[in-house]
């Protein structure tokens, strides 16, 4: 009987917190595909659109493409200075050429 009742209580206090994570995603952007094209976008752009990427990278990102031309592919955003392979795998459906 105490094994059932702590088993229901436990289902109890976690049942709210998983309806929350579902609830997460804001419906009104559900079916949106956002990219943004790494060789023309602002910083601020950058830093709104892709994931992880603040301010500071996204000035680096443009500051690299000013010094070396556009890039040739996302891959090559791991040349930028705190950009790695994960962070561009992370954003590689946001990406454009």
């Amino acid at each position: 009987m105490l094994k059932q009742l702590l088993l229901i209580m436990v289902l109890i206090c976690i049942a709210p917190v998983s309806y929350a994570e579902d609830s997460t995603a804001d419906p009104k952007y559900a079916g949106i595909e956002i990219t943004v094209n790494i060789n023309t976008a602002s910083a601020q752009e950058l830093a709104d659109l892709l994931t992880g990427i603040g301010i500071k990278k996204a000035e680096a990102i443009v500051e690299y493409r000013q010094e070396h031309g556009k890039f040739d592919s996302a891959e090559s955003l791991t040349k930028v200075k705190g950009i790695g392979p994960s962070l561009v795998s992370k954003n590689q459906s946001r990406i454009q050429l």
